[in-house]
């Protein structure tokens, strides 16, 4: 076949206000703000980058880190990527992460492997769940994506192994077992953070690590690695792949899935099988708190926007670092962020998932989500952290109180309130979200910054008046009654130091 379809050349990256563009533009152009498309492309395509930046130039340790700067990043990498450019094509003999020797597995319809697609007897609620054909710059996207969040299910053809003897794929009866779900999902669909700059450059940056950080997380006994497009396994327990699950490069790139693609679908088994948070295993961007028995991940969750995980994520700053959730891209970019910029953000994303029956799939209130909170790097400290962790704990008491409140008043009322109680609690934190960057902002020590706090704290219970309000209508004399002596009291909230 034909060499066709340079990843290095031709567009298929989403970037922020402009489009798609190529691998070498990314690298070429300073001004490009962010990646675009969904919280699912954007990680992969981050990790992707990543990889290619960490294959280029991995520094020492952090004064070689600052020596290189976003600049010297990028050249290295423009010159990485001319060195390896017969390694990017999408089709070819040696297609770009794909494996030509899993040929023998059946053919998956690209629908099938799309969350947001509904395939099968699965009913069409919009149009977006329609499956359309798919240009090549989609199935790079795709195939990017699939690297580490495939969803585990029967969609895999695990009946073909190309390491002979390979037990992985079988069940204990000996035939093929479902696929398992990537490692940037897992179970439920794993929360991902990272830090982002000014620009795409900054970012990656920031998001580099060194191999004396590498070393120190004693996570991945294999070091940085080797990228998988510079040497492919042969199959899914060989040397190569062996070293890919013990790299940093294995996380960044993951390989779960064995694919290559093909005109109306791709031909589609399990991969490398990599460990878990409960292994001592994950990627750099995810956040684990391994100071309990058992380790415990922070998990994408739609009823829950990440922001209200911020005071998780940053408990390093104000604690030792083996208590607590511990993000390793975040606690190893944030004093470097703080250092170099004057203000950085905080971005965190993921898709959630349901299972059953070892099929995952996203329904119901399974969605992608994601946020990114602005810091500024000369207000952060113990004393803002502190600051926050009581605004947070505040919020908390606010949410909790307007929930007991909304079940009194269908209690009094002889009905089972609970479903509304939890609407709007959900309501409320929806109306505070609007306002928590304001907060962030505010939680220096001064007395003007305490002025705002308290001016933020007023408009904060005001919201869960506003919920209160909107769920518990007081139409008649019983509703009123009841409206009336459930009433959210905030005094106690607000006559709080802020």
């Amino acid at each position: 076949m034909d060499n066709r379809f340079n990843l290095i050349d031709e567009p298929w990256i989403p970037v922020a206000d402009v489009g798609r563009v190529n691998l070498a533009q990314v690298f070429e152009n300073p001004d490009y703000r962010a990646l675009g498309g969904n919280p699912v492309q954007k990680i992969a395509l981050m990790k992707l980058l990543l990889a290619v930046a960490q294959a280029a130039c991995t520094p020492a340790d952090e004064d070689a880190w600052r020596a290189l700067g976003a600049q010297g990043l990028a050249k290295r990498c423009r010159t990485y990527l001319a060195q390896w450019h017969d390694r990017f094509y999408l089709y070819g003999e040696r297609p770009f992460l794909q494996m030509p020797a899993i040929k023998a597995a059946a053919l998956q319809r690209y629908g099938a492997v799309l969350p947001e697609v509904a395939t099968g007897n699965t009913t069409v609620l919009n149009q977006g769940q329609v499956e359309r054909s798919l240009s090549d710059a989609d199935k790079a996207l795709l195939l990017v994506a699939l690297m580490g969040f495939a969803l585990g299910g029967k969609k895999t053809d695990n009946s073909v192994s190309l390491s002979a003897g390979y037990a992985g794929k079988r069940n204990d009866k000996g035939k093929p077992s479902t696929g398992k779900p990537g490692p940037a999902v897992a179970h439920m669909g794993l929360l991902h953070n990272l830090l982002l700059g000014e620009n795409l450059w900054q970012s990656l940056w920031l998001n580099l690590l060194t191999a004396e950080q590498v070393e120190h997380s004693q996570r991945y006994s294999g070091g940085i690695g080797t990228a998988p497009w510079e040497q492919m396994p042969a199959g899914e327990a060989c040397p190569v792949a062996r070293a890919l699950q013990d790299s940093l490069m294995g996380r960044l790139v993951p390989l779960c899935r064995f694919c290559l693609l093909a005109e109306d679908g791709l031909h589609y088994s399990e991969g490398i099988a990599h460990g878990s948070y409960k292994e001592g295993r994950c990627d750099p961007s995810v956040a684990v708190n391994w100071s309990g028995k058992d380790p415990k991940a922070l998990w994408c969750n739609p009823e829950k926007r990440p922001w209200r995980e911020l005071t998780a994520l940053l408990g390093f700053i104000a604690q030792q670092q083996s208590a607590g959730f511990d993000c390793l891209q975040l606690r190893a970019g944030i004093d470097r962020a703080c250092e170099a910029l004057e203000s950085f953000s905080i971005w965190s994303g993921g898709l959630r998932v349901s299972s059953n029956a070892g099929e995952q799939y996203a329904s119901g209130s399974d969605d992608v989500v994601e946020s990114r909170l602005d810091l500024h790097s000369a207000a952060l400290g113990d004393i803002w952290f502190a600051q926050l962790q009581s605004e947070m704990a505040g919020l908390d008491e606010l949410a909790k109180g307007l929930y007991g409140r909304v079940m009194g008043y269908f209690k009094a009322q002889l009905v089972d309130g609970a479903n509304l109680a939890a609407q709007a609690t959900h309501l409320f934190w929806q109306l505070c979200e609007r306002d928590f960057q304001n907060l962030l902002g505010h939680c220096e020590s001064g007395e003007a910054h305490q002025h705002a706090r308290q001016q933020l704290r007023h408009r904060f219970a005001g919201y869960a008046q506003q919920a209160y309000d909107r769920y518990c209508p007081k139409d008649t004399a019983r509703q009123l009654d009841a409206w009336a002596s459930c009433r959210p009291n905030h005094a106690k909230y607000l006559s709080q130091e802020a």
